[in-house]
């Protein structure tokens, strides 16, 4: 009984816009997309997402909150977090965020085009 109540106690948390940590301690990063750096931008070469990083990180939150996850692994990036396309109840997240207008759309960042072409962008 101890065990089931601790194990419903854990659910993925978006660490951001476009990352969300897992329970097991998976860092993803979901495929496809940049949103706005909740630390501000670093802009020592590296092109930053514009708005509101409060709200792209909640907006994601609103989207995984006591939803099963289903997660495609893609690749890892340099810093180890899992590249992936997830999905919830059929939706791909990162079409979510960019449809809402909390991420950007990065093609660089999109491993065979695939968020190009689930989302029409």
């Amino acid at each position: 009984m101890i065990l089931l109540a601790a194990a419903l106690a854990c659910a993925p948390v978006a660490t951001d816009g476009d990352s969300i940590r897992l329970c097991s301690g998976e860092r993803v990063r979901l495929l496809g997309v940049d949103a706005p750096e909740l630390g501000g931008c670093h802009p020592r070469g590296r092109h930053c997402a514009p708005g509101d990083p409060i709200a792209s990180r909640d907006n994601l939150r609103r989207l995984i909150e006591g939803k099963a996850l289903k997660i495609e692994r893609i690749a890892k990036d340099r810093y180890g977090r899992t590249i992936a396309r997830v999905r919830v109840n059929g939706r791909d997240l990162s079409c979510a965020q960019l449809a809402g207008g909390f991420a950007i759309y990065r093609r660089d960042w999109d491993n065979g085009l695939r968020i190009w072409k689930e989302c029409g962008r």
